[in-house]
């Protein structure tokens, strides 16, 4: 691509296109398919009237993005249990930057999935980029005060929905390997001491794999779940043979299990500001696995 005419700007500017696209679609094969759809217009387009290419290639991609999900959504409405965004590897950058983070993060990302497209275009425009609402505005080709509102709905929302609790990335990291090690040996009472007694387990199998068809809540339940990690096989991988990596995911810490050859799923936990998990998101569906299985790391 970098050898077309326009291309240094596209460049400059590609991996903003896809975080927008990202966290609009919560797909990141989707979002590159905008991303590439949005150098397709570049292309074609009369870029000596194009003041800002930044501001013209953000419109473009959200724009695209927003089409998108609006037939996602649907499709999304007939889906086998619980739908989860597809997981990313993302790098320390994001994580280091706390707003930044939590605006990728899988438990704000399922939230977002409750919002129409325009209310999540706006939001992610403002919340994630610090876009001005009259840069919005010319991004999503609606009224400055229609873009006012559509904010105001979404993060009041949001808010309603997801409590916002920072949590620093060495006690992110301490919670998940303690979870880690008492899952491994078995050791339902470290596991309970971990967990929220509302904590709700997600999990996503888009009916290929096995997983829970309905979220599991309550502590009990969701320990009783991955303490039989340590004793039955998943996917035909033995507990013995299952390889788990603590890697960072959607701007935290989170677990890839797999048996070197093969990624079967991830967990990631939303914890509140006692260090308590309160969620589990747990994607099995090996069709979101492609991205972590390809090893690349996106900087959002």
């Amino acid at each position: 691509m970098t050898d077309e005419p326009g291309g240094g700007a596209f460049d400059k500017h590609r991996n903003l296109l896809f975080s927008v696209a990202y966290r609009v679609l919560g797909v990141a094969a989707d979002a590159e398919d905008v991303v590439q759809d949005t150098w397709l217009k570049w292309s074609a387009a009369d870029r000596s009237q194009v003041a800002d290419p930044k501001s013209y290639l953000v419109r473009i991609t959200t724009n695209l993005a927003m089409d998108r999900l609006r037939s996602a959504q649907t499709r999304r409405e007939t889906y086998i249990g619980p739908w989860l965004p597809e997981p990313i590897l993302t790098s320390t950058d994001a994580a280091d930057d706390v707003a930044t983070a939590d605006t990728v993060s899988m438990g704000l990302l399922v939230v977002l999935e409750t919002l129409t497209p325009l209310e999540r275009a706006v939001f992610v425009l403002k919340e994630a980029f610090g876009f001005t609402y009259a840069e919005i505005a010319q991004a999503v080709e609606r009224s400055e005060e229609t873009v006012r509102q559509a904010a105001h709905r979404a993060r009041g929302h949001v808010r309603a929905r997801r409590p916002r609790f920072p949590t620093d990335r060495t006690r992110q990291r301490a919670v998940t390997e303690r979870f880690l090690a008492a899952a491994a040996g078995g050791d339902i009472n470290t596991l309970m001491q971990l967990l929220a007694p509302d904590v709700t387990l997600w999990t996503d199998g888009g009916g290929k794999v096995r997983q829970a068809i309905r979220p599991i809540t309550g502590a009990q339940r969701v320990a009783t779940w991955f303490a039989a990690v340590a004793v039955q096989p998943y996917q035909g991988i033995e507990p013995v043979n299952m390889a788990i990596e603590v890697v960072e995911l959607n701007g935290q810490v989170g677990l890839v299990f797999g048996d070197g050859g093969r990624i079967v799923a991830t967990v990631t936990f939303d914890l509140n500001d006692d260090g308590v998990i309160t969620g589990i998101h747990d994607v099995a569906n090996p069709d979101k696995l492609r991205a972590v299985t390809a090893r690349t790391v996106h900087h959002l």
